[in-house]
């Protein structure tokens, strides 16, 4: 019974070392793409052009005269909406001058093209959104219903559930370094200069490392779970 409780006490440890590192992990990647935000906001490019403008300009070129743009309030609140088939841009890119602008506008116009050619890991994504949130709500109370009733097995179904918010950030991450690197294909050939075009790099690899952080987060919070799995059936025995 001492090992047990002793055993308890250490999976709650590392689990909250766990979660301290995810935590760090996110704030650091965070302020990383912060930064590149704020840096290239402040240069122009060389032709002048807006975000709404070159967003138009990219989905007309693609076919995708059929998408509207709508200007939204919030910093890096920009998407696109594949069911509206919107693309939304916030107020520091809908109609500014600066390389972020075009940087931004012409990744989510990257999204906008996925959608359209049938991009396989952003339709298998989108096909598990229900399932994920579901899993994730459902899975929490399972767990610690499994947990309070001291059932080990109901427990693991709870952290299997919550699983699927892992495997949606997972296959996110194809989804957002494509459209990115659509966009610098782009950006490179028609709108920007090779020092802006640098640029635009920089701050999409920031914003794609937002990204791989949350996955590293998500793994480590499982983690932290299945040590509170583990630890609860060393308690109990």
């Amino acid at each position: 019974m001492y090992y047990g409780y002793y055993g308890w006490g250490l999976y709650n440890q590392v689990g909250f070392f766990l979660i301290l590192i995810g935590t760090v992990l996110m704030l650091l990647a965070q302020g990383k793409v912060t930064r590149s935000y704020r840096k290239y906001s402040k240069i122009y490019n060389s032709r002048g052009m807006t975000g709404y403008q070159v967003a138009r300009e990219i989905l007309d070129q693609n076919g995708l005269q059929d998408v509207r743009i709508e200007h939204i309030s919030g910093e890096l609140s920009d998407h696109y909406d594949p069911r509206n088939k919107v693309l939304r841009l916030s107020n520091g890119i809908y109609d500014q001058t600066t390389v972020a602008a075009l940087a931004v506008a012409a990744h989510e116009c990257g999204h906008a093209i996925q959608h359209k050619e049938g991009y396989l890991p952003l339709t298998f994504r989108n096909a598990i959104i229900p399932f994920c949130n579901v899993g994730q709500r459902v899975g929490w109370f399972v767990l610690f219903l499994g947990l309070a009733i001291a059932n080990t097995k109901i427990a693991w179904i709870g952290v299997f559930l919550m699983c699927g918010i892992l495997l949606f950030q997972i296959m996110t991450l194809p989804v957002e370094f494509d459209a990115s690197s659509r966009a610098l294909t782009i950006l490179n050939d028609r709108y920007l200069s090779d020092g802006e075009y640098s640029g635009a790099k920089k701050m999409l690899t920031a914003a794609a490392l937002t990204y791989v952080a949350s996955v590293i987060s998500t793994l480590l919070s499982l983690l932290r779970i299945v040590l509170m799995v583990i630890g609860s059936s060393r308690r109990d025995d």
